[in-house]
């Protein structure tokens, strides 16, 4: 029933010129989703001929157990559109996003679940915003989905900690390819895709797209565990983007906070020797505090110059990366 509504509406009215129409590529992680297979490929398809696109779909079958591969081949072998590339086991949503980038050389990347909660004609609308000119292009959920209260605090963390505009990181996105080539994503960074991309000076807009109930099975890049591991991935990159450029600034400065402490202490403690005023529980255990502030202190600070230098030898790779990256567009050029 879903399907046919979805096929009977009307496309949207997009503009697109004949580059935007073939230089894209949809990428689709895709784990243990065999019951929706056919139903994704039937209206990608149907989406690539009304709206005339040329792109292709990377189909990435990330460690499936339920035929998901198998399936998806089957599928493409009657649509040359589509091509399916396989984990040899379960890596997760970002290694499947890296993995379909890699398969091909389009310009444009999007990136769909292959639940159906998102319509494939949100593509073109992705794709006509981003002609525009607009690096990133995320869409924001309108509808009614489990995770809302959740999903809310991350986003509100995400715009007060790092001042990006727009209001919804874990959806719907698309995106030129130059920015995954500088925005290097660890394990489950997906969901920071975004941020990093705009700490880079990346552009970032948004657009409204509808949330439609899952039709088959359950969510599978999801469960109570990634709420915890989200929010210390959170912590993670907060610290990488406020300090990794500067480490100093986090090591020496905690380091000279408490060696400082350590010399208040000790004057203290001498202080209180010539006043004969001794503390109901003894000098030695002052003594001990002292050692110790002093040698976190002077270790931390030691660590901050050691991560200086990693500091500087990392923008020095990166620097020779984008000239490597430039040249490589002027050849192709």
């Amino acid at each position: 029933m879903a399907e046919a509504l979805a096929m009977e509406q009307p496309a949207p009215a997009v503009r697109l010129t004949p580059r935007a129409r073939r230089d894209f590529a949809v990428i689709v992680p895709a784990y243990n989703e065999a019951e929706n297979i056919p139903e994704l490929v039937r209206e990608l398809r149907s989406t690539f001929e009304r709206f005339g696109l040329e792109g292709e779909v990377v189909l990435v079958d990330d460690g499936s157990t339920d035929g998901t591969g198998a399936l998806a081949r089957r599928e493409a072998a009657a649509w040359d559109r589509l091509r399916v590339v396989a984990h040899r086991r379960n890596f997760g949503k970002t290694e499947a996003l890296l993995t379909g980038a890699e398969a091909t050389q389009a310009r444009w990347l999007v990136l769909f679940d292959a639940d159906l909660q998102h319509s494939p004609d949100e593509i073109p609308r992705f794709l006509e915003k981003l002609e525009e000119g607009w690096d990133i292009v995320t869409g924001r959920k309108v509808g009614r989905y489990g995770k809302r209260t959740v999903s809310g605090i991350y986003n509100w963390l995400n715009r007060k900690l790092f001042g990006i505009p727009v209001s919804d990181l874990n959806s719907m996105k698309a995106f030129r390819r130059e920015v995954l080539e500088e925005v290097h994503l660890r394990h489950d960074w997906h969901r920071f895709f975004v941020v990093l991309a705009f700490a880079r000076g990346f552009t970032v807009t948004e657009i409204d797209i509808v949330l439609h109930p899952r039709r088959h099975g359950v969510p599978k890049y999801s469960g109570r565990g990634r709420i915890v591991v989200g929010l210390l991935d959170l912590i993670s990159v907060a610290v990488f983007l406020f300090f990794a450029r500067k480490p100093m600034l986090l090591f020496g400065l905690s380091g000279l906070v408490l060696a400082g402490l350590g010399v208040l202490v000790g004057l203290l403690t001498v202080v209180l020797r010539l006043q004969h005023a001794m503390p109901p529980f003894g000098f030695r255990p002052l003594l001990y505090l002292v050692i110790l502030l002093e040698t976190v202190g002077f270790l931390l600070f030691g660590f901050g110059f050691l991560a200086e230098l990693i500091a500087q030898q990392h923008a020095e790779l990166d620097a020779w990366r984008r000239r490597a990256l430039r040249s490589g567009r002027a050849g192709g050029a």
